[in-house]
């Protein structure tokens, strides 16, 4: 399982990195994923995730870098250490350092949680 699950993880951040969150969200999160952001604001169900990465990934204007640093499986858990800098349609820019907690089970994310780094 650890080996697979390794591999899954991987795949998954490699997604990410090329800036295919919403896809990532999609192929790996379950019906019932349950996902809660720094400040508090909580996704339940992947229907709701999907939703809120539509949104903002429409919202953006030019990724200018997404960095994976570090990376880890423990058990059923992995972490993964990221900084995303985006230019926003709305003039914004977005620069997150954070780190994901995420939990799998039957290799598909099962509660994703986000922390600033």
């Amino acid at each position: 399982m650890d080996n697979s699950l390794n591999e899954i993880v991987s795949a998954k951040n490699e997604m990410v990195k090329k800036g295919q969150i919403v896809e990532a969200t999609e192929k790996y999160f379950a019906s019932n994923a349950k996902t809660v952001d720094f400040d508090g604001t909580v996704t339940n169900g992947k229907s709701e995730m999907l939703a809120k990465m539509n949104g903002f990934a429409n919202a953006i204007a030019n990724v200018n870098r997404i960095e994976l640093h570090h990376t880890s499986v423990s058990g059923p858990v992995s972490f993964a250490e990221f900084t995303f800098d985006f230019d926003m349609k709305d003039g914004s820019k977005i620069m997150w350092h954070e780190i994901l907690r995420t939990v799998w089970k039957d290799g598909q994310i099962v509660e994703e949680q986000y922390f600033k780094a």
